[in-house]
């Protein structure tokens, strides 16, 4: 970074902050408020699923595809359900073209996370041969646009894909083989978390941090809560740390915003 980069740097940092001495942000938002944030389902027709969220002016688009493959050997009557993540260059331009970066993996394993460990995806039911041959759920999340808070709106994006995919209805012939019908039924989905991501400067809790105010943290945490208000996964970023009593308070701001979010953009 130049000179003139880091003073500019400092000079919006010291701005973030004492706006958040007043409770306010510099765009006007309180603590505890999200950017707008927009759904829309069934965006791309050659894919089982999709999505496209939009959340300020960060947009994520999430395709979700089915195919037949073998189960791994340790859960021989389980499919698989696979997160793979494109950080657009056009979207941002700190992104590059290429095989996936420390940040793309960052953010497919912490949207993985969130639905592997909720459940999301009763994966018992894509068995179709045990041992021999499963259904392989492909979620493939694309940044178009990056203003800060991937995590939220890739998470969001993968979970309202998933709920609005259509699967072909198949059965095994004699011969062992799958034969897939033209009727179709939803994915087993037996969970719906959101994630929540709080950031911290100067001791303030604040949820979904801006571009420019995730150049400003100190850290910031990302919480995974499940249908019934359950904690399911969690991931920290950054240098600095939270204190217990934040990590709770944490936790019930992103119980009660995962709780706001599913019931405005999920039916299920």
């Amino acid at each position: 970074m130049t000179d003139a980069h880091s003073i500019i740097s400092k000079v919006k940092q010291k701005r973030i902050s004492d706006r958040l001495i007043g409770d306010k942000r510099l765009d006007g938002r309180g603590l505890l408020d999200y950017r707008d944030i927009n759904l829309d389902i069934g965006v791309i027709d050659k894919a089982e699923g999709s999505a496209l969220v939009s959340l300020g002016k960060t947009k994520v688009l999430v395709g979700v595809k089915i195919e037949t493959g073998t189960p791994y050997s340790d859960t021989p009557n389980s499919g698989v359900l696979t997160v793979n993540v494109e950080l657009v260059p056009l979207a941002s331009p700190s992104f590059e073209p290429g095989p996936p970066n420390e940040n793309a993996i960052e953010l497919a394993r912490v949207v993985d996370r969130g639905l592997r460990e909720s459940k999301a995806l009763d994966v018992e039911k894509l068995c179709i041969i045990p041992g021999k041959k499963v259904l392989i759920i492909f979620v493939d999340v694309y940044v178009l646009d990056y203003d800060g808070n991937l995590f939220d709106a890739s998470a969001l994006a993968s979970i309202a894909a998933l709920t609005s995919t259509k699967m072909k209805k198949y059965k095994v012939n004699e011969e062992g083989e799958v034969e897939f019908l033209e009727e179709t039924q939803p994915l087993p989905i037996t969970n719906q978390p959101i994630e929540v991501t709080l950031g911290k400067i100067d001791n303030k809790i604040f949820v979904d941090p801006s571009l420019d105010e995730e150049h400003a943290l100190e850290c910031q945490i990302t919480i995974a809560i499940g249908k019934e208000g359950e904690l399911c996964a969690i991931q920290k970023r950054g240098s600095s740390t939270f204190k217990k009593e934040e990590i709770l308070h944490a936790f019930d701001i992103a119980r009660d915003k995962a709780q706001e979010i599913r019931e405005r953009f999920l039916v299920n």
